[in-house]
């Protein structure tokens, strides 16, 4: 999810040419009502939005139940790269961080990271 539609383009194409079916959104509101219809396996979202951003989005996610989308593993993107931004996105909810611009492999390691889960050694 983020409000500039190239971003979202961008991303989705990303993310296609590592084979993942994606959707898009370009508000809290409207991610929220795709994920109604259909919890993802992850999501990936900017922070900063003008009518609200991605802190709020993560904090209705939470409140929802694992069955409603309420468990999705979550990426704050976002080009707010400093110590306290990280771990305001990490208290927040969010599963992992990306500071724009970054490299699609970063992206895609991350969300491969993120769906596989924990691993054992």
């Amino acid at each position: 999810m983020d409000d500039e539609s190239t971003t979202t383009e961008a991303f989705s194409e990303i993310l296609q040419s590592f084979g993942a079916i994606t959707d898009i959104a370009h508000s809290v509101r409207e991610a929220l009502d795709q994920i109604k219809l259909k919890v993802p396996h992850i999501l990936v979202s900017d922070i900063a939005m003008p009518e609200a951003d991605g802190y709020t989005l993560i904090k209705k996610l939470r409140a929802l139940p694992a069955n409603k989308g309420g468990k999705i593993p979550a990426i704050a993107v976002t080009a707010y790269a400093g110590n306290d931004d990280v771990q305001k996105a990490l208290d927040s909810g969010f599963q992992a961080y990306l500071a724009k611009p970054l490299e699609a492999i970063f992206l895609a390691e991350t969300i491969a990271d993120l769906i596989s889960g924990p691993k054992i050694i």
